[in-house]
């Protein structure tokens, strides 16, 4: 009796996909490494954007906030272990208790070498999205951005000739016009309405939720954008 073996013979082009794609699938899984090696604040070799800012104080060269905006085709999951890796190789120290994890999105909370430092991932059409941010404590402390201990602080001016005003959390502050110093007010935790006013008509009405040691900015024209 003669034995047939049967089979099903592949065209050699479908083989070519074939081996493609498991090439692909095999490469997507790798773990995600560090573009440059020595950047204070790591970007994937995979990202397919990124963009760095820094904030200052007026008369100081070094900056008191510097993030890190980037997109990353890859799992949330593996950009979060890619992170929790790379920052502590830089010293940083993630805080267990700040720690918020979820399929969707992430928010991890550090102490770094120069300050408070902050993670936060999401995930939008397939993507990754990475916001990075440190604060240096040194610099912000020059720059009187620092609340008192357990309070957040708010710090708005005016450059206008009229003469403006602040009311929030049942206080009024008048704000002088022209170019002049910014002023600061302290609160505690939480989320506060406000009005700004400038020659007695209301010009802004908006709310800002503050945690302790954050510092925000306040304006007439965008939302109260944290500065610390």
């Amino acid at each position: 009796m003669t034995m047939v073996r049967r089979g099903t013979k592949v065209p050699a082009r479908w083989r070519l996909l074939v081996c493609s794609l498991t090439l692909l699938a095999s490469c997507s899984q790798e773990p995600l490494t560090a573009a440059d090696p020595h950047a204070d604040m790591p970007v994937p070799t995979r990202a397919s954007h990124s963009s760095f800012s820094t904030s200052h104080a007026s008369g100081i060269e070094v900056p008191f906030r510097r993030e890190l905006k980037a997109q990353v085709p890859a799992e949330l999951s593996d950009v979060l272990a890619f992170y929790r890796a790379e920052l502590g190789k830089r010293g940083w120290q993630e805080k267990p208790d700040g720690a918020k994890v979820a399929a969707d999105r992430a928010l991890l909370v550090f102490t770094s070498p120069k300050g408070p430092g902050t993670l936060t991932l999401d995930r939008a059409e397939g993507e990754t999205i990475v916001d990075l941010v440190q604060r240096n404590t040194e610099v912000a402390a020059k720059a009187n951005f620092l609340p008192i201990a357990g309070q957040a602080r708010l710090i708005f001016g005016y450059l206008v000739p009229d003469v403006a005003s602040l009311a929030i959390n049942g206080q009024i502050i008048e704000i002088a016009g022209g170019v002049n110093h910014p002023q600061m007010l302290d609160l505690p935790p939480g989320t506060y309405s406000y009005t700004l006013l400038v020659s007695g008509h209301r010009v802004r009405t908006d709310t800002i939720t503050v945690a302790a040691g954050e510092a925000w900015g306040l304006s007439d024209d965008k939302k109260p954008s944290q500065i610390y």
